[in-house]
């Protein structure tokens, strides 16, 4: 397997979870509650590794990105697992296969489930990333809709050179279950493969792209229509058409063609 040929560690912690090719990426063929479920077993103390499980997600854009940037792609081929986070790589999977992803896994969704789980048993959480604004609502409405989850710190993710390492040595001395990092691609793949090594006391590093400014209020998700159909983008173009009206232009096409023509890894 290609993208964790090197990960001995993580390919035993997760070689019971069924994959397939999508778009040139392997992806966990694991439904919304079943991938919850695996986290929530990946942070039992059994089962930890010794080191952070690496937990992504794809979509189209990452896709088009990963077959046309080799750092990224080699970012993302460092994954413990990935989780499809577009409705059109699930599309895709039906057509192509009779083993087919079963549900796109939104990070958006996929936190509320842990959440809700973390909470019944007792997880921790760390939350790092977005702005100090930004990360204060998100935190501060979570700890509305789940009194009882134990929040352990949070941080901005505006941090660099020492201020960043002496933040990651905080974090890893508050030893939480799940950090969830919400730097954007590549940023907050980037910042894992640096500081896993220095993350030893973490059970699983989750990246969340724009998950703190849905958690904040201050994005509104789209319509579920929208969702179903694949349209997300769409909506989220008409919400920020200055910053994502060209991206979507150009990796859209491109990821479209990789769903329908790419069934093996990338580099092979």
């Amino acid at each position: 397997m290609l993208e964790r040929r090197v990960n001995l560690d993580g390919r035993a912690a997760t070689a019971d979870v069924p994959r397939i090719t999508v778009g040139g990426l392997r992806m966990a063929a694991l439904d919304l509650e079943a991938t919850a479920d695996f986290m929530i077993e990946a942070t039992d103390p059994q089962h930890r590794i010794g080191r952070p499980l690496y937990l992504t997600s794809a979509n189209g854009e990452v896709l088009a990105r990963c077959s046309t940037e080799p750092q990224t792609e080699r970012l993302f081929r460092a994954a413990d697992l990935i989780n499809a986070d577009g409705q059109p790589l699930v599309a895709a999977s039906k057509l192509q296969s009779w083993f087919p992803l079963p549900e796109r896994v939104a990070t958006t969704d996929l936190f509320h489930v842990v959440a809700r789980k973390a909470e019944a048993v007792g997880r921790t959480f760390y939350m790092f990333g977005a702005s100090e604004a930004e990360n204060a609502a998100a935190v501060a409405n979570v700890r509305n809709l789940y009194p009882n989850l134990k929040i352990v710190g949070h941080s901005h993710g505006y941090l660099r050179g020492e201020a960043l390492r002496a933040k990651v040595e905080e974090i890893n001395a508050l030893a939480p279950d799940y950090l969830w990092v919400a730097f954007g691609v590549p940023n907050e793949q980037a910042f894992v493969e640096e500081f896993t090594p220095l993350l030893t006391n973490v059970g699983v590093i989750k990246t969340s792209g724009g998950l703190f400014n849905f958690l904040s209020g201050s994005r509104s998700r789209a319509p579920q229509w929208m969702q179903r159909f694949g349209l997300e983008w769409a909506w989220r173009t008409w919400l920020e058409p200055r910053r994502l009206f060209w991206r979507y232009l150009t990796t859209n096409p491109r990821a479209l063609y990789l769903l329908f023509s790419r069934k093996r890894p990338f580099n092979r």
